[in-house]
């Protein structure tokens, strides 16, 4: 399970004469290794600026907490001594990871927050002229497993019991930073903005003219194009797609996103959209249904009632889950 490729286009009309008092401001950046764009609507000027950079330093708390590229990372430190010997980590991060596991459970493997030890052995670049041996996909995962992690919630520590395993959040972890910055906000008396982590988008509030937000979702067959405006108030958003980073053998079609459970890279689906309350949820509730694929990843959403999704199939079709509420949208590519 690679990180999910981002289709989000975020479409924001402004008016240029604020209709509430309120002054919007925008910041790009990047964090978590990937783009971080933040929208903030405020009093006055200085004040959103100032609450720009308070999200900025929120997300560098959290990167420095659960990155596995850092090595002074907790996360680093759990991968470090894998097989050797559990490791304290702070409540947050110990708390991430039993809802990460709680998923892996929940989709059988199909999402699994040990793919970081997962050999790479699928190449995107163009470079591949034929598949892995199947003996090569399943040595790549030999160390990949939700089971072998162990939590000791009183002792607050996890420990990966195989040698060499890893654990990674991935976009996960942009997901739960925007989350955990939204809510930042909202209890500092911050009532509109975005946080939007490489896709994964937390929305809250109105813009300055008093609409809702609207988010844009590309068309996966032609990526200048959009295929839905959507508005959003409070709300999350996250797409995992496949249409920038696949390889075809035998006519049949590769995701870069990898079932972690077996090796495989997905099939089937090219573009999965998940609304609903929570970031976190609907990027792990996305990677999971790209892998799933189109039947055993709508019957997954519907053990989450409060989230619903969009499907576009490999050949084109588009496919909503039984509680999607935007009507007026394009099905012709």
């Amino acid at each position: 399970m690679t990180n999910p490729q981002k289709t989000i286009i975020l479409i924001m009309l402004f008016c240029a004469f604020p209709l509430s008092g309120q002054v919007l401001r925008k910041k790009t950046t990047l964090l978590m290794g990937g783009r971080f764009d933040i929208s903030i609507v405020a009093k006055d000027s200085a004040t959103a600026s100032q609450k720009i950079e308070e999200v900025i330093a929120e997300i560098t708390r959290i990167e420095n907490l659960i990155s596995d590229w850092k090595p002074d990372s907790q996360v680093s430190q759990v991968n470090q001594n894998s097989g050797i010997k559990p490791i304290k980590v702070d409540r947050e991060v110990f708390e991430l990871t039993q809802r990460a596991i709680k998923l892996s459970e929940i989709t059988n493997g199909g999402f699994d927050i040990s793919f970081a030890a997962m050999d790479r052995i699928w190449k995107f670049d163009g470079s591949m002229t034929e598949m892995p041996s199947a003996e090569a996909i399943k040595k790549s995962v030999e160390k990949v497993g939700y089971k072998n992690i162990v939590l000791d919630s009183g002792a607050s520590t996890i420990f990966l019991k195989i040698k060499g395993m890893k654990i990674g959040f991935g976009a996960l972890g942009e997901g739960y930073a925007t989350d955990k910055c939204r809510d930042m906000m909202l209890s500092q008396g911050i009532k509109a903005g975005i946080i939007n982590g490489s896709g994964d988008m937390s929305t809250w509030g109105k813009q300055p003219n008093g609409s809702p937000w609207k988010i844009g979702i590309t068309n996966p067959f032609k990526p200048e194009k959009v295929l839905a405006v959507v508005p959003l108030e409070q709300e999350a958003v996250t797409t995992s797609g496949s249409y920038e980073k696949f390889v075809v053998f035998n006519g049949k079609r590769y995701s870069h996103i990898i079932n972690p459970a077996t090796g495989y890279p997905a099939t089937g689906l090219c573009s999965v959209t998940v609304f609903g309350p929570n970031a976190e949820t609907a990027n792990g509730l996305s990677t999971s249904i790209m892998v799933l694929g189109q039947k055993e990843g709508l019957a997954l959403l519907q053990k989450f009632p409060e989230y619903s999704c969009l499907l576009i199939t490999d050949k084109g079709k588009v496919i909503k889950s039984a509680n999607f509420k935007i009507k007026d949208f394009k099905t012709k590519f």
